[in-house]
């Protein structure tokens, strides 16, 4: 077909130019071999060499590739740029953190300082101390309750600061003569005469708080192989048969062959305090009378007996026989002159004692005569609120400067006034006298103190509420007296009804007309002390935001400073 084609076109008419013409189309017209394809790519053997090597694809040289550098000259400055920049503003971003943070807490520490003042003497580490557990029994870091077992643990470093010459302590000295030994513990008391005053009741505020988170631990014990501390009601143990379950996700309970006590008991940190020579006779007094109660709590009667009547001589301590306010057989107070408020304190503490192991017929006499004796006191000026009427710039400048020390408080020698916590305190004693009247014989009587009382702590917190008064122990006080006195006032009023209820049924069942009077019954009025418990009811409705002690949030720093 080629051959028809070819000689109908206008080629040369030499035989040579018509070859190569033909060669040359043919060539054009052929499509190219695989063979001749992956041989154009071969590598071709030099001409005039002998027979040429097989031009295979998988037998051909592979071609040297080129060397990439990754990590040039210019690639590493850049790098190290980088690096320095992120290492700048690493180093500011943590700068400012940690800045921002000591300053904030900086600021709460003072803060706290303020709401929480410690001595000025002591170091930086010690102050902290007692300020982060005075808050810890305000605001609870677990939310619930006081962790005693860490108030503890600070308090007892706390005290081996406050005793070492060579941090807290500078100028403390122990007792030679008539000091006491305890065995395991050492000697008792020191003599802290030489330190400031600021520092001693700072010394005494810790071994109170102290003496107070032992009570809380007393005979929790230590696992020795766990280091951890239990109280010694899980322990299991031949001396405690029924331990009780560990909470969910606790450690497993302790045996008691690993454990040990914990911590010292109570009654060596109010020993201490007792005889330590620097205290006052109000901080003794005050140290034997929570020592006593602690006792009378473990059902000691007579060890807590014994203190109260320490305490009392503490009390009266300096003055003569003959001139003491009160009888000293019946403890009955008398018409003479009027008593120191620590004097009143300790006889008050005693009646309590008594009555409470059922000597009523002593406690309620010494009861009677402390109402009369608070109610003859003379009576102090109402506290009114007084306000700061100074500058901003003065309030900036005074909270620029370091929180001052408070006062002491009244040692308590002379005799006290009829303040509004007085007023509560008289409260409380008609309480107690309404608790013996009404378990002794007259129940209508009991009642009828009790309601005096109610309506003496009622009107003392409204009227502190009106002025605005922020005494926070006579509040305090009046508090305790007003919820006590509802509480009992109520128990009275509904056992003096079902009395009343059954007594009412008791007489229907001896009249012959039985059906007559119980139809008739359900329209009659309810009796005297049914009534009488619906006023309670209503009188606890009525005092309940009284009885809430609702706490502001704490006001920052910049709320203190703008306040005028």
């Amino acid at each position: 077909m080629l051959t028809a084609i070819l000689p109908k076109l206008a080629y040369p008419s030499t035989m040579k130019q018509d070859i190569l013409f033909r060669r040359i189309l043919l060539a054009r017209l052929r499509p190219p071999s695989p063979l001749t394809f992956s041989r154009s790519f071969a590598h071709h053997a030099p001409s005039g060499a002998g027979p040429a090597r097989p031009q295979l694809p998988f037998l051909t040289m592979p071609a040297k590739k080129e060397t990439i550098r990754y990590f040039t000259t210019e690639k590493k400055r850049w790098l190290k740029e980088e690096a320095k920049l992120v290492a700048r503003y690493m180093i500011g971003l943590w700068g400012v953190l940690i800045g921002g943070t000591t300053v904030y807490w900086l600021v709460m520490s003072e803060v706290s300082e303020r709401d929480y003042p410690t001595p000025h003497e002591w170091s930086f580490i010690s102050r902290m101390h007692l300020r982060n557990m005075k808050l810890e029994l305000v605001e609870p870091s677990s939310g619930y309750a006081p962790d005693w077992v860490r108030i503890m643990d600070v308090m007892e470093t706390t005290i081996k600061r406050l005793q070492d010459p060579k941090l807290d302590g500078k100028g403390i000295e122990e007792i030679v003569e008539g000091s006491i030994y305890v065995d395991g513990v050492g000697k008792m008391g020191y003599d802290i005469s030489s330190m400031s005053e600021n520092w001693r009741r700072g010394y005494y505020e810790v071994m109170m708080l102290a003496a107070r988170a032992a009570e809380h631990v007393d005979g929790w014990v230590t696992d020795k192989k766990r280091k951890l501390v239990v109280p010694p009601d899980v322990v299991i143990g031949p001396s405690n048969p029924n331990p009780k379950p560990i909470p969910f996700g606790a450690p497993s309970a302790p045996v008691e062959d690993d454990c040990e006590p914990a911590f010292e008991p109570a009654e060596n940190y109010y020993l201490r305090i007792l005889t330590t020579k620097g205290f006052t006779r109000k901080q003794k007094m005050d140290a034997a009378l929570a020592y006593a109660a602690f006792m009378d709590f473990k059902a000691l009667p007579e060890p807590a007996e014994r203190m109260y009547q320490w305490a009392l001589s503490l009390a009266t301590e300096g003055i003569p026989d003959k001139s003491l306010p009160y009888d000293r057989r019946t403890l009955v107070l008398n018409d003479n002159s009027p008593p120191s408020e620590n004097v009143l304190t300790a006889l008050t503490a005693m009646a309590t004692h008594k009555a409470t192991n059922g000597d009523v017929s002593n406690a309620l006499p010494i009861f009677v005569s402390l109402l009369k004796t608070r109610k003859g006191l003379s009576s102090e000026p109402p506290e009114t609120t007084r306000r700061w009427s100074a500058s901003v710039y003065d309030q900036i400048m005074q909270y620029l400067k370091e929180a001052p020390y408070p006062d002491p408080p009244p040692d308590g020698n002379s005799p006290p006034s009829r303040n509004p916590q007085e007023l509560c305190e008289e409260g409380a004693l008609g309480l107690y006298i309404g608790e013996m009247l009404f378990a002794s014989s007259d129940r209508e009587q009991g009642l009828a103190w009790t309601r005096d009382a109610v309506e003496v702590a009622e009107e003392q917190l409204r009227e502190m509420q009106a002025r605005r008064v922020a005494d926070k122990a006579a509040k305090k006080t009046c508090r305790e007296c007003l919820s006590t006195g509802l509480y009992n006032w109520s128990s009275m009023a509904a056992t003096l009804a079902q009395m009343e209820e059954a007594k009412a049924k008791e007489s229907a069942r001896g009249s012959g007309f039985v059906f007559w009077r119980s139809s008739r019954g359900k329209a009659e009025t309810p009796g005297r002390w049914k009534a009488e418990e619906e006023v309670v009811k209503d009188r606890i409705r009525r005092t309940t935001e009284l009885l809430e002690d609702l706490q502001k949030p704490r006001e920052g720093l910049l709320s203190r400073l703008l306040k005028v």
